[in-house]
């Protein structure tokens, strides 16, 4: 008996990929070890919350919260690396990953950085990727250049012979922490570790923010950019104020149904905020990329009410 359940301990810890000391990580079974790729790539919406608390009870919280991602937030709070690199290994759900028999993440960590698209991303996009987040999201984005510069921060310079080269990347390689929270060997790093759809293997997600009447009036450029993988509509602040409107305005109502259109006809995500009240209506419409609400210290009744909401719709 004994025998019998060691065996079968050490083959869940193999499917997860887990490693033997002085040897690489096994493969991951998983087509994609980012969870909202895995559905994005199949047609699938995916529903994520938002969070400003590094807490590791917070971070063990969102990992088992049944979310597709969380935005952390660091472009109105403060940027923490340290706190972010503890945040993401309190995510890492070993119980999790013995009951998927893989090692793909159950909710996808993104960071909302600080800067906007008028000044360089370059490190801190860097830095966020190499501790492991699997997304970053760019606010206030107004030009066709700007989009550019956001998606080739991400990227790594072309490899010899690939056939995907532009836009050229700019990321630094040293990505020793990204590749222990993802549980890969560097070589399935490297593989993973470039934008979707862009590139159909990739595993980390550009998600640039349309929240200017300058940015509403280039959309369709943005929206051009290879590599861009979610247009998402900044409809609650900083919009409407750009627009001079309020943010249940027909104004801001209209420009997020010009931005939608603007997706579907350059097949990129879209994406923006909604509630129990409405996720349902945005589903229907065309929306793959929901924002929800917080959690800190659990989620929000209103995060979880829609949350439930936007499942019982898909």
């Amino acid at each position: 008996m004994k025998k019998l359940c060691l065996a079968g301990i050490v083959v869940a810890f193999v499917a997860a990929g887990s490693v033997s000391r002085g040897q690489e990580p096994a493969p991951t079974a998983a087509t994609h070890l980012n969870p909202i790729v895995a559905k994005l790539a199949q047609g699938k919406a995916v529903l994520g919350i938002s969070t400003e608390d590094l807490s590791l009870p917070n971070a063990r919280g969102i990992a088992r919260s049944g979310a597709d991602f969380v935005r952390i937030e660091m472009e109105h709070a403060p940027l923490n690396f340290d706190a972010l690199h503890m945040f993401l290994l309190g995510m890492n759900d070993k119980a999790g990953y013995l009951r998927r028999g893989n090692a793909q993440l159950p909710v996808a960590p993104f960071l909302r950085i600080p800067t906007y698209g008028r000044e360089s991303p370059d490190w801190i996009v860097k830095q966020a990727l190499d501790i492991g987040v699997m997304g970053v999201k760019f606010p206030t984005i107004e030009t066709k250049e700007e989009a550019i510069r956001a998606v080739r921060s991400m990227r790594y310079p072309a490899a010899p012979g690939s056939p995907i080269r532009e836009p050229l990347g700019r990321r630094g390689v040293g990505a020793g922490n990204a590749q222990w929270f993802w549980g890969v060997s560097g070589g399935d790093y490297n593989r993973h570790a470039d934008l979707w759809p862009l590139n159909p293997e990739g595993d980390l997600l550009s998600i640039i923010m349309i929240e200017s009447a300058e940015g509403l009036k280039n959309v369709d450029e943005i929206a051009s950019v290879p590599g861009v993988g979610i247009l998402f509509v900044g409809s609650a602040g900083d919009l409407p104020r750009s627009m001079g409107v309020s943010p249940d305005s027909p104004e801001i109502e209209q420009a997020m149904k010009r931005i939608l259109q603007s997706c579907l006809a350059h097949n990129v995500v879209c994406g923006g905020l909604a509630n129990a009240s409405n996720v349902a209506q945005r589903l229907k419409e065309g929306w793959r990329y929901l924002d929800l609400g917080r959690a800190g210290a659990g989620l929000t009744v209103a995060a979880d009410a829609a949350l439930k909401a936007g499942r019982a719709a898909q």
